[in-house]
C-alpha cells in the first residue's frame, strides 16, 4: 500500500512564503492542473488563496479545487 501521508512544501502566495501539506496524489494533480492552465503552481495557489473563505484552510481549498477540476473532466 502506498504511503499517502501529507507532504509539506513551500510555496509563495502573492510574495509571501508559506507551507502547505497535501498528500502526494494531490500535489501531482495540482501540478498537472497548473501545467494544463499554463500557470505556475504559486500563481494558481495564490488565486485559490484569494478566493477561499476565511474559515477554510488553504490545503483544504486546494483539495477542493482539484476535486472540482477532476469532476469537470
Amino acid at each position: 500500500m502506498l504511503n499517502h501521508r501529507p507532504k509539506k512544501r513551500s510555496i509563495t502566495l502573492n510574495g509571501h512564503r508559506t507551507s502547505v501539506s497535501l498528500e502526494e496524489p494531490f500535489w501531482d494533480y495540482f501540478g498537472k492542473l497548473a501545467i494544463e492552465k499554463n500557470r505556475s503552481l504559486n500563481s494558481l495557489a495564490s488565486d485559490i488563496d484569494l478566493k477561499r473563505p476565511a474559515n477554510i484552510g488553504l490545503a483544504s481549498s486546494i483539495r477542493i479545487f482539484c476535486l472540482n477540476e477532476a469532476l469537470k473532466q
